[in-house]
C-alpha cells in the first residue's frame, strides 16, 4: 500500500480518536470548573486556571479537528486541506496541550496519590484530566509528525507545503 492509502485511512481514524478523547476531557474539565465555580473548592488558583485552559484548549481541538476532517472528506484540494494549514492547526494545537498538560501536571506535583492524599478535592478527576491531557498530547504529537513527513514527500514531489495532503 502507499502513503496514499494510509493517509486515507489514517487522517479520519487519528483525528477521530483525538476528537473522542477531547470529548472526555472537555467533561472532565467543564465539570470540574462547574465544581470550583459553584463552591470555590480548588486548592489554589494555578489548579483552577489550568483546569481552565484545557476546557479552552479541548474545545479548540473538538471544534477545529471536526472542522479538518470536513474539509479532508469533502474538499479535499481546499487550502484548508493543504499540508501548511494542517501544520499550523497542528503546532498550535500541540503547543496548547503541551502548556495545558506540563502545567496541570505541575500544578498537581506530578500526580495524586487519592489514598494517602486530603489536599485535592475531586483527586480522581484531577487525576483523569491529567492523563488525558497527556493521551491527546501523544496523538496530536503523532498527527504533526505524519503530517511533516507528508510535507517533505510533498515538497520533494514539487508541491511544496500548499500541497495536498494526498498526492
Amino acid at each position: 500500500m502507499d502513503f496514499n492509502t494510509h493517509m486515507r485511512r489514517g487522517h479520519p481514524i487519528v483525528f477521530s480518536l483525538i476528537i473522542l478523547f477531547c470529548i472526555i476531557e472537555l467533561a472532565i474539565s467543564a465539570w470540574l470548573t462547574s465544581r470550583f465555580n459553584s463552591y470555590q473548592n480548588y486548592f489554589s488558583l494555578a489548579e483552577r486556571d489550568r483546569t481552565r485552559f484545557l476546557l479552552f484548549t479541548s474545545i479548540w481541538t473538538i471544534v477545529l479537528s471536526g472542522v479538518y476532517m470536513f474539509f479532508f472528506f469533502s474538499l479535499p484540494e481546499s487550502p484548508m486541506s493543504s499540508v501548511a494549514s494542517h501544520v499550523v492547526f497542528l503546532l498550535l494545537t500541540w503547543i496548547f496541550w503541551t502548556a495545558g498538560a506540563a502545567s496541570i501536571t505541575a500544578a498537581l506535583g506530578g500526580g495524586l496519590n487519592c489514598n494517602t492524599q486530603m489536599v485535592f478535592v475531586y483527586c480522581g478527576q484531577l487525576n483523569a484530566l491529567e492523563g488525558f491531557a497527556w493521551v491527546i498530547w501523544l496523538l496530536v504529537t503523532f498527527a504533526i509528525l505524519v503530517v511533516l513527513i507528508r510535507g517533505i514527500l510533498a515538497a520533494r514531489r514539487g508541491d511544496g507545503m500548499r500541497g495536498s495532503l494526498m498526492a
